[in-house]
């Protein structure tokens, strides 16, 4: 025989459900503006009905409901949307470090301008046009040693400032492991509280999105994968369980970074002087002995911002033998070195066959200041002889009168042709063969062309993977975020619910109350 009191103890249970529900509601319009929140929603299921399953139970007509209860209380997450929105981070993680890589360089070339390179070396040729009207003027002369030391300035700087924003890089490459490392740190701090709390039959919510916000961020320094660990015990079915984050090399081998609660350390090997080279220790990072097995493996081989600033940064290419440093940074580098010495060796050697004011042969006029080292970007200097004496510029041809050089003060064909170099076509017979056959000014303005369409690039494959990264966004958004408008309407239908589980309390009160004081008081 069923309970008097059974009406009562359902509609308490509806009360206490419609009540969570209501709690629920509360905490999604508090989190409205909490960023990575996912929403959350109480999973309403109704309790086992009169009478259970049994030969001694009672016979009625049919199961008579006993009520409501909450299952669980769960987060509204779609992993496959997640999963999309990581693999999106990671390519905006390296499309914008690469453009900020980019356009830091661009700041340092700034052509066209009116004090590049390019202007410093226009204003050299002038000079010499110059000397060429007035090859006795001292004046001339003069002008033509600070237009030289202009041009070697313009190297220095583009040089000096080339290689400190690739220290820079380094720098930034460091801070980023830090970072990463404290990422792992925090995500496997999560999984053990997360293991703690789920065999006990919850759905720790909100150590789910601080752990997926985690993920979320570390996914935009190189490509992540995960896998769910059960965590047994009472654990509901659609409890996440702890996460095993693995970092993915070239989309087919993976490296184990957090496993349960512990996780492994990124290092890098290399220094500002050499090239980054990552290595993992602990989990995917040693063996079963505990000996190191990824010290070789570059955990920077794959896209993300890691990837970014490494190929800005440099890297070894085993390409060539010796293995020789690529990258952005070290690649303009080099182009400027050569077009240094490329440029310092075609003047020099039409220098060299011309004479001074004094019939002298024309020795160097650009050197290196390492007499060890070839000219580059970073040493090109105008001969300390030349600073000492302008009138050893040689900007006469008089060597044609040999076979005994005969000075003549008011020739200055030497000059004209030194002038001429802005035009010339360099290779290996005038001294300028690895600029491919074209003029130092052409070569130079390839550098700031191909410079400029990589910038368009980059800047075009980071607009197109912030598009699809915030169209991702957006559907994640329409999946997991708060809506205030949807909350306001379920918080009315839960109180009005709610309501009405409270007015059959009554009712069932005032039935009770009848048959309790009423019944058997016929005639009183």
């Amino acid at each position: 025989m069923r309970s008097t009191f059974m009406g009562l103890e359902a509609s308490k249970r509806g009360l206490f459900t419609q009540q969570s529900a209501l709690y629920t509601t509360g905490h999604n319009i508090s989190n409205a503006n909490t960023e990575g929140y996912s929403r959350q929603r109480v999973n309403m299921q109704p309790t086992l009905p009169y009478p259970g399953v049994g030969l001694n139970n009672d016979t009625n007509a049919g199961y008579i409901g006993t009520g409501v209860e909450a299952g669980s209380v769960q987060r509204i997450r779609d992993s496959f949307i997640d999963k999309q929105y990581r693999q999106e981070a990671t390519k905006l993680g390296y499309w914008e470090a690469r453009s900020q890589s980019i356009t830091e360089m661009e700041d340092i070339l700034t052509e066209p301008s009116d004090y590049g390179l390019a202007q410093s070396l226009n204003d050299f040729y002038n000079s010499l046009q110059d000397l060429n009207v007035n090859p006795e003027d001292g004046g001339a002369r003069a002008v033509v040693v600070q237009r030289g030391i202009a041009v070697a300035d313009s190297f220095h700087y583009m040089h000096n400032s080339i290689q400190q924003i690739k220290e820079n890089a380094a720098s930034e490459i460091g801070i980023l492991l830090r970072d990463a490392n404290s990422i792992l740190e925090q995500i496997a701090g999560i999984n053990a509280q997360i293991q703690a709390v789920e065999p006990n039959g919850y759905l720790p919510n909100d150590l789910y999105d601080a752990r997926d916000n985690l993920i979320d961020k570390l996914s935009t320094y190189f490509p992540v994968e995960t896998t769910k660990v059960q965590s047994g015990g009472n654990a509901l079915a659609n409890a996440e369980g702890s996460l095993t984050v693995s970092l993915k090399l070239n989309g087919v081998q993976s490296i184990t970074l957090v496993e349960g609660k512990n996780f492994a350390k990124l290092s890098n090997r290399g220094t500002n002087t050499e090239t980054p080279t990552g290595m993992v220790t602990g989990l995917g990072g040693v063996d079963s002995s505990g000996d190191s097995i990824n010290a070789d493996i570059n955990i920077f081989n794959s896209l993300g911002k890691f990837k970014s600033l490494v190929d800005s940064y440099g890297y070894k290419s085993n390409v060539t033998t010796p293995a020789s440093e690529k990258g952005l940074f070290p690649d303009m580098l080099k182009k400027l070195d050569t077009l240094a010495k490329e440029f310092a060796d075609a003047f020099n050697s039409i220098h060299k066959k011309g004479t001074d004011l004094k019939g002298v042969t024309g020795k160097e006029f650009f050197v290196s200041n390492d007499t060890s080292s070839p000219i580059t970007g970073g040493n090109i200097y105008v001969s300390q002889t030349i600073l000492n004496d302008a009138s050893l510029i040689a900007a006469s041809d008089s060597l044609e009168t040999t076979p005994i050089p005969t000075p003549e003060p008011g020739n200055g064909k030497n000059a004209l042709a030194l002038a001429n170099i802005k035009f010339k076509n360099l290779n290996d017979q005038n001294g300028g063969g690895n600029l491919g056959g074209v003029s130092v000014q052409t070569y130079f303005e390839g550098l700031i062309g191909q410079l400029g369409v990589d910038g368009q690039q980059a800047e075009r494959l980071k607009y197109n993977s912030e598009t699809l990264k915030q169209a991702v966004t957006e559907k994640r958004a329409s999946v997991s975020s708060v809506s205030l408008d949807e909350e306001m309407t379920n918080m009315i239908t839960f109180q009005q619910a709610y309501n009405a589980n409270a007015r059959m309390i009554s009712v069932i009160d005032e039935t009770l109350d009848k048959i309790i004081n009423g019944m058997g008081r016929v005639g009183l």
